[in-house]
């Protein structure tokens, strides 16, 4: 058996009501100024409320930056950091959406360690320290509070990432009620994600790719695939939300050790120069990448199928039962009320080359891909799911 290394989070809190005690469970790690990182609509939907309550009542000085936006832009990151750098502060807690977790990540790193960020794009680079870091998801979908990985909107909508150990939180805090309020459509969205996630995972080709992460990853999609629809139409269902966030995390582990692919690769040109949410954006591709994969990756897509879709067990032709997986993957993105192609975001058939062309950009998700892709394979991908 081959060497790996496993990194995730030090300490992971999973529990109902978690997030309206982090005074006692961040303890360790809070000091006297928190500096709390998270978007508008977390406060729109009054979601931090007691969270800051019982953080001021234990004696906390707090600030809180809420400009955080889908695809956060360098702009945004440096904001937070000369915000953070003002209030003085003594922790980053990010709440929220992948998107707050992942500035929150460079806020604690470029403030505790006084690096570029020029200078840590890329796998390794940064080096820290950081500053004391707590990250709090409310969608069950990026796994951000596990992965070392932040993933920022550079210029040209390019998504760059700093991938490195250092930005592993010191304490994750999980708490199923925070996503009993989702709309339909990012439940559905966010839950595709974790399983692209788990999916690739399992399939990559990375050196790193390890017994641990392929586990973990087979866990994943079995609470999410059973979970989703569950969580989508029945929102407050508390077990599926339970689910879908532990499995989130449990994919987050995963791709975590073991990268993900050309799904990521040719869903951040459809974020990023569109503005379509991540989740939805890896939902559009992910049936077409797996069909042209499948000639490669017929093993691992055909292990997976089941975990997710039983009846696909009986299927005994490991071809037929990677290509079913994918139409499958594709009627499930419908029957959740997402929309299945590039023409319904408002992308049209010219817009495809650059899109390619930008895809390729991503070369440290393409090397993991079971089958090598060139621009024009990338092209045939978004004209199939156009």
């Amino acid at each position: 058996m081959r060497s790996f290394a496993f990194n995730t989070s030090a300490r992971i809190l999973f529990e109902n009501g978690a997030a309206l005690r982090i005074s006692t469970s961040g303890a360790p790690f809070l000091g006297p100024r928190p500096f709390i990182v998270t978007d508008k609509g977390i406060i729109a939907a009054g979601l931090l409320e007691e969270t800051i309550a019982d953080l001021c009542e234990s004696g906390h000085s707090l600030e809180l930056f809420t400009a955080v936006t889908a695809d956060p832009a360098r702009a945004l990151v440096d904001q937070a950091v000369e915000a953070a750098r003002h209030h003085e502060a003594t922790s980053i807690i990010g709440f929220g959406g992948g998107s707050s977790l992942d500035v929150a990540k460079l806020v604690a790193l470029l403030l505790g360690s006084d690096e570029d960020l020029d200078e840590a794009w890329g796998v390794g680079n940064a080096k820290g320290p950081r500053l004391p870091l707590i990250l709090v998801p409310t969608t069950a979908g990026t796994g951000s509070e596990v992965t070392p990985i932040s993933i920022i909107t550079v210029e040209d909508d390019e998504k760059r990432g700093v991938v490195s150990p250092v930005i592993l939180p010191d304490l994750a805090v999980l708490d199923p009620q925070l996503t009993i309020w989702l709309p339909a459509h990012v439940t559905a969205a966010t839950g595709i994600d974790a399983m692209v996630h788990a999916i690739e995972a399992y399939s990559s080709t990375s050196d790193n790719n390890n017994p641990v992460s392929k586990a973990l990853a087979v866990e994943a999609l079995k609470l999410l695939g059973a979970n989703i629809e569950t969580a989508v139409f029945e929102p407050r269902n508390e077990a599926a939300r339970g689910a879908m966030l532990l499995g989130s995390m449990l994919a987050g582990m995963a791709f975590a050790n073991s990268p993900v692919a050309a799904v990521h690769a040719l869903a951040y040109p459809i974020g990023g120069t569109f503005h379509v949410a991540h989740g939805l954006s890896n939902a559009l591709v992910l049936p077409h990448v797996l069909r042209f994969n499948a000639v490669k990756a017929a093993d691992p897509y055909s292990d997976l199928a089941p975990r997710v879709f039983p009846e696909l067990a009986m299927l005994n032709d490991k071809q037929d039962r990677a290509a079913a997986f994918a139409d499958e993957l594709g009627r499930m993105t419908e029957r959740l009320g997402l929309q299945t192609t590039l023409r319904e975001v408002g992308i049209r058939s010219e817009d495809l080359p650059k899109m390619a062309r930008d895809a390729m950009k991503q070369t440290r998700l393409l090397i993991n891909n079971p089958r090598p892709l060139s621009e024009a394979d990338a092209l045939a991908i978004y004209e199939a799911a156009l």
